[in-house]
């Protein structure tokens, strides 16, 4: 259906969402730049967290959901933006495809929030290194093992069959106007919550600032999401992730 968008709309809307991606992923290359040039003596005498290291993290989780996760809504907003122009013709007020991803984006800040208090936890636990990963073999497995096992629950196949039918989506959420626009997004990122959240948790085995882990992640979504078979894909990548998890657990 996006291709019936106009050239002109398909255009604007590709350029909107990968411009913010890139200048979110701008901005996580150079806070990783940063981290590596600290020394290793700097990071022992990091100081214990305040209200600002709080506020900085959650800046830092939500520029990398918005880098992460936008891109792989890039899609289904394409689509909301032809059912929105089709919309328009029969007589309903068109809602721009920005008030739609602005609600996407509202339910990961969300999710930035909640990840920040677990970095938090992580950190006050001694479960961190100074460089944001577990130094916890067990707690590294376990974050495997449980995003392997997600990935076969139903919960998961239910998130990713919609995130997957996107016209049945439509169908089943459609409202006019504004609202219903943001509405929508929000949904839809709350659906796209359910798919991938658990995955984000692995962030913590390979490295938060790790950008190629990050990248990996991000691949990884947007093709379980787009691929013909990638649900079956998915379900094979839980597997492999099990399997991982109980080797390191054993390892450890």
């Amino acid at each position: 259906m996006a291709h019936t968008l106009p050239r002109r709309d398909r255009l604007a809307i590709l350029s909107g969402l990968l411009g913010i991606s890139l200048l979110a992923w701008a901005y996580l290359i150079y806070m990783a730049a940063g981290m590596e040039r600290m020394t290793a003596d700097s990071l022992l005498r990091l100081r214990p967290w305040g209200t600002i290291d709080f506020a900085l993290m959650f800046v830092m989780w939500a520029v990398m959901m918005v880098g992460m996760m936008v891109p792989t809504a890039i899609p289904m907003t394409m689509i909301y933006a032809a059912v929105a122009r089709k919309a328009q013709g029969q007589g309903a007020p068109l809602a721009p495809a920005a008030i739609f991803v602005s609600g996407y984006v509202v339910v990961w800040t969300g999710f930035s929030l909640a990840a920040t208090f677990c970095q938090w936890i992580l950190d006050q636990a001694a479960l961190l290194s100074p460089m944001m990963v577990t130094n916890s073999p067990a707690l590294g497995a376990l974050l495997l093992i449980g995003a392997g096992v997600y990935q076969m629950t139903p919960a998961k196949n239910a998130c990713l069959r919609h995130c997957r039918a996107p016209a049945h989506f439509f169908a089943s959420q459609w409202l006019p106007g504004r609202w219903g626009a943001f509405r929508l997004g929000l949904v839809h990122g709350a659906y796209c919550l359910g798919c991938c959240w658990i995955l984000m948790g692995l962030l913590f085995v390979g490295g938060v600032m790790n950008l190629l882990w990050i990248g990996a992640i991000t691949a990884f979504v947007l093709l379980e999401k787009v691929l013909p078979f990638g649900d079956l894909g998915g379900r094979l990548a839980g597997v492999a992730m099990i399997v991982l998890g109980l080797l390191v657990l054993i390892g450890g």
